[in-house]
């Protein structure tokens, strides 16, 4: 099953995030420049009611005529915030008392004490101005007083193209410190499942434990299916294990019952033509034996170097239980096997099932190819790493490439003539390499081969 790969969620976090941030600083903009342009538009409208209110405050009538001496402050408190120019106009009964007499009246006039205001175009400019009406009696009279104070808007645009700047700065300080916590956010999000892929990528293939983490809820049922997985895998590789095993002893067990029946009737044959038919049959069984054989022992080599039992393997005792189950084999062919071992132990921690099973591969190799009347020779020494060679007298590997007869099915052009799967040496390989050493293969110096399994001390 393949996997195909729709992107990083990291990064898709993180673009949803900063998205989320630039739309927040874009609204931060927005609403900061209208607080402030409102703010200073309350401002200049709170002055110009002042200034208003001021003007009104100096009425005052002589002679039944209104007077009016119009205070310094009033006006100056506008023009000392900004260049902006200032205007004004006291209407008294429709007629100008003072001021500006183009500056337009209101539209509608103020309630006595209260103050309207309005924007429009003055003299080029917009203005905005502030009125306020009072009562003022004047001979016995009550006279009606309009004033007017309007002042250009060039210092509020000035203001406001500052509060722009700052609102800029500020949505794009808050969009960067937001695009920095975000990348922080989403490695944080994300950090138990970093975590829970550590946790499964540390474990050796022969590691079939449940997981046992610390999760977040949502990863729950992902952890919770894991490890079902892990389960029904753990439990069909012990049941493939067990059908290997049956499957080597179904297999060979006939096979053996027939080819002993053909000895038997090789025997007793007269004819040469006959003798000849059994033997070929004898060959065809004896092939059919040792390919079903090797290839049910590499089977079980492949699994159990999946799930590699752990057990502390006298190599001595190793050495001599496996020649001793290949002495009848030797037997045969008049071949000696001789067991050189220390007399101290040599131990190594690993399957000792697929050590004998490596070291039986090279041993029937080495039976299997030696000429008769000779001898094999299994020595195990010990120094900088264990090394447990078989040397024998037979045909070698001639000029055989000793790295391409570690691979399945391969044998030497020299060795056509007898019986051989060419898995032998594949599977010591795969036992050494599963138990962090290798095999070696070479030549005897008295002639023949030279196979070692190479074992990392611990």
């Amino acid at each position: 099953m393949t996997t195909t790969t729709t992107g990083s969620i990291r990064r898709r976090l993180f673009v949803q995030l900063v998205a989320i941030a630039a739309l927040l600083s874009v609204t931060l903009f927005f609403v900061v420049r209208a607080l402030a342009e409102t703010a200073a538009a309350e401002t200049q409208d709170g002055i110009l009611a002042a200034s208003a209110t001021s003007i009104a405050d100096a009425l005052g009538s002589a002679d039944g005529q209104i007077t009016l001496d119009l205070p310094y402050s009033a006006l100056s408190m506008l023009g000392s915030i900004n260049e902006d120019r200032v205007f004004y106009r006291v209407i008294v009964n429709g007629e100008t008392l003072t001021g500006y007499n183009d500056l337009p009246a209101p539209r509608e006039l103020p309630s006595i004490s209260e103050h309207s205001f309005s924007t429009f175009e003055y003299r080029g400019d917009e203005v905005r101005m502030a009125s306020v009406s009072r009562t003022v009696s004047a001979g016995g009279a009550p006279q009606n007083v309009l004033i007017s104070v309007a002042q250009t808007r060039l210092g509020l645009a000035a203001i406001s193209r500052r509060i722009s700047a700052i609102a800029t700065a500020a949505g794009l300080g808050f969009f960067l410190l937001a695009t920095a916590l975000s990348q922080l956010a989403a490695r944080s999000a994300l950090s138990p499942l970093d975590h829970l892929t550590q946790s499964v990528t540390r474990r050796g293939p022969a590691d079939l434990r449940p997981l046992v983490v610390d999760t977040p809820t949502e990863l729950s049922p992902f952890v919770d299916a894991l490890n079902n997985f892990i389960s029904r895998l753990r439990a069909s590789l012990l049941r493939s294990e067990d059908l290997i095993a049956e499957a080597a002893h179904r297999v060979r067990t006939p096979l053996a019952t027939v080819r002993a029946k053909a000895e038997v009737t090789h025997r007793k044959l007269q004819k040469p033509e006959h003798k000849q038919t059994i033997r070929e049959m004898i060959r065809a069984i004896d092939e059919s034996s040792r390919s079903a054989g090797q290839l049910l022992d590499h089977a079980m080599v492949t699994f159990r170097t999946d799930s590699l039992t752990q057990e502390t393997v006298d190599l001595r005792d190793l050495v001599r239980e496996t020649s001793a189950r290949l002495e009848p084999a030797a037997e045969l062919r008049d071949v000696t096997l001789r067991a050189v071992v220390p007399k101290s132990g040599v131990s190594i921690q690993g399957d000792r099932l697929l050590l004998q099973s490596a070291l039986q591969n090279i041993l029937d190799n080495a039976i299997k190819y030696s000429p008769d009347d000779s001898a094999i020779e299994i020595m195990l020494t010990q120094s900088d790493a264990i090394h447990l060679s078989v040397n024998d007298h037979g045909r070698g590997f001639g000029d055989a490439d000793v790295d391409t007869l570690k691979t399945r099915f391969a044998r030497g052009a020299n060795v056509d003539d007898i019986v051989g799967s060419g898995l032998g040496l594949t599977i010591a390989d795969e036992v050494a390499r599963a138990h962090g050493g290798n095999l070696e293969i070479g030549t005897n110096e008295r002639g023949g081969a030279c196979v070692s399994l190479v074992l990392p001390l611990h």
